[in-house]
């Protein structure tokens, strides 16, 4: 068994072709599409989270209107950048989206992306230590969330506040229990990855990664995959870490399937920079009949050694197309991957 779930950036704009034309648009049908997946039983309704960009960016009210419309279905993010964070205000804000969720949130973090502009963290008001980059800053905001998670007590409290307060120090509320141990991390690296694992974070990898070795993508996402699982259990942590992958698969069972996406059949691995110093490997397009994704997809290893499967949706063709390229797979290819 496999939990399959979506992932969309929430791209919109006002281009001819687009049906999310606008920052409304874009979110309104983010809640109707995770309504619909978890009608046709997908597992989960992921989030990118991306700031300067006409994509969504600011994800609890999001996730908190999901929660509230949903039963069933996990809703998380994929990824949040750190670097832009204050760690106690993602604490209350992702206490509050679990809470009304019921417990259902998958909060995904990330040391971030190359962004729309330069040091965007900048502008929110942050700014690494001496000595330190933007990616130290980012695992520092982390580790401190992490801690905050955990619902101890340990700010002083005022000897006359306003309101009666329970004994000792005083945590960050509102608390979710279990939380703490649903923060996922994405891991562009071997490295990252053996770090989340230290932190009893689960491993989130995407459709790209740094290059380390020149194998073809999904082996070396496999490899990542095996590095944090001997990590996680040298740590000596008592409960079962999860992995998830995202990939683009598109089963062609029509003829708008075909147009949209008939053209990636031949789709390959690429490589690229994702800043001046960083290879990384971008991972392909599966597109096509169900019976030939399935013997594809059978040989892909990362997906293997995953529990949970992201499919990235393209978003802008509107919730109805989405629901049906979802559909597609839960009933045409899980079935006969044994993923359901």
């Amino acid at each position: 068994m496999k939990r399959i779930g979506f992932l969309s950036f929430g791209h919109w704009s006002d281009g001819p072709h687009s049906r999310t034309r606008s920052a409304s648009d874009a979110l309104l049908q983010a809640i109707d599409l995770a309504v619909a997946a978890e009608e046709l039983g997908v597992d989960g309704a992921y989030f990118r989270v991306h700031h300067f960009a006409r994509q969504l960016a600011s994800p609890f009210p999001l996730l908190a209107a999901i929660g509230a419309k949903t039963e069933r279905i996990e809703i998380g993010t994929g990824v949040i950048d750190m670097r832009y964070e204050n760690p106690m205000y993602t604490a209350e804000d992702a206490g509050a989206a679990d809470l009304i969720a019921g417990g259902r949130l998958q909060l995904g973090l990330s040391r971030g992306s190359p962004e729309q502009v330069i040091d965007g963290w900048r502008y929110f008001g942050y700014r690494p230590s001496e000595g330190d980059t933007d990616a130290d800053m980012a695992r520092k905001h982390t580790e401190v969330l992490l801690t905050v998670l955990e619902g101890e007590g340990f700010a002083q409290p005022n000897p006359r506040p306003m309101f009666a307060n329970p004994p000792g120090l005083l945590r960050v509320e509102p608390h979710s229990p279990g939380l703490r141990e649903r923060i996922w991390w994405g891991a562009g690296s071997n490295a990252t990855a053996v770090w989340a694992a230290e932190q009893g974070m689960h491993l989130m990898s995407s459709t790209l990664k740094n290059d380390e070795g020149g194998a073809p993508f999904h082996v070396q996402q496999a490899e990542q995959i095996r590095a944090f699982r001997k990590a996680w259990s040298e740590a000596g942590w008592q409960r079962e870490p999860r992995v998830s992958v995202s990939r683009s698969i598109f089963a062609l069972t029509s003829d708008l399937d075909r147009a949209y996406f008939g053209h990636d059949g031949d789709s390959t691995d690429k490589i690229g920079y994702i800043d001046a110093d960083t290879k990384a490997i971008f991972g392909r397009t599966y597109a096509a009949e169900p019976d030939v994704l399935v013997e594809q997809l059978a040989g892909d290893e990362a997906i293997a050694e995953a529990d949970t499967l992201l499919l990235t949706v393209p978003n802008q063709l509107g919730v109805d197309y989405n629901a049906h390229v979802l559909d597609n797979i839960v009933t045409h290819v899980a079935p006969a991957l044994g993923w359901r």
